[in-house]
């Protein structure tokens, strides 16, 4: 038993690594101290025991995880953190779940400007196919309708809108980036 409790704080550590929670972890630790003083006769020595001990623990962790997963996936918003907690708890993991990558925030900022700019630039009856389109998310009929129209007239007034602001783009993006 001495041998075992000598071990027991460094396989509780590598249980609560793989498990990720203490509960599971303990469970991890009893299951594994369980089998290795049944299995003590298969000890060998070929390893050091605490080898072997971390071996089992190891295994019992790898059976852990498995058990969980035939009970069935849990869905995301089990890992998120829950409306219930306190405000300031709240606000943390908004701004948590918010966070994007400062670099793709920029460049993302970058591109809406290019665009922005772009579309500033497109004459008006173009500018408003388009931003009707593919900004208030319009069919093309609903635009046709709403810019007085027909449908054919209106499909080429957003094909020329994409066009201009895709050469646009092209042409940022050159003297933008050095290409």
């Amino acid at each position: 038993m001495e041998l075992i409790d000598a071990h027991k704080a460094k396989i509780f550590a590598l249980a609560r690594r793989l498990a990720g929670n203490e509960q599971d972890a303990e469970d991890i630790v009893q299951e594994s101290l369980l089998k290795a003083i049944d299995n003590i006769d298969t000890f060998r020595g070929e390893a050091s025991f605490g080898t072997w001990l971390f071996s089992i623990a190891l295994n019992e962790s790898r059976g852990h995880l498995a058990r969980q997963k035939r009970h069935g996936l849990r869905s995301i918003e089990e890992y998120l953190p829950s409306q219930d907690s306190s405000a300031v708890d709240s606000s943390a993991s908004q701004r948590l779940l918010e966070w994007d990558d400062p670099h793709s925030k920029l460049e993302t900022e970058e591109l809406q400007r290019f665009i922005d700019q772009g579309l500033s630039d497109l004459p008006y009856i173009y500018r408003e196919a388009f931003v009707l389109r593919y900004v208030e998310d319009l069919s093309v009929k609903e635009v046709a309708g709403m810019i007085g129209e027909s449908e054919a007239a209106t499909k080429s007034r957003i094909l020329r809108a994409r066009l201009a602001l895709r050469e646009y783009l092209a042409r940022r993006f050159e003297v933008h980036h050095g290409r």
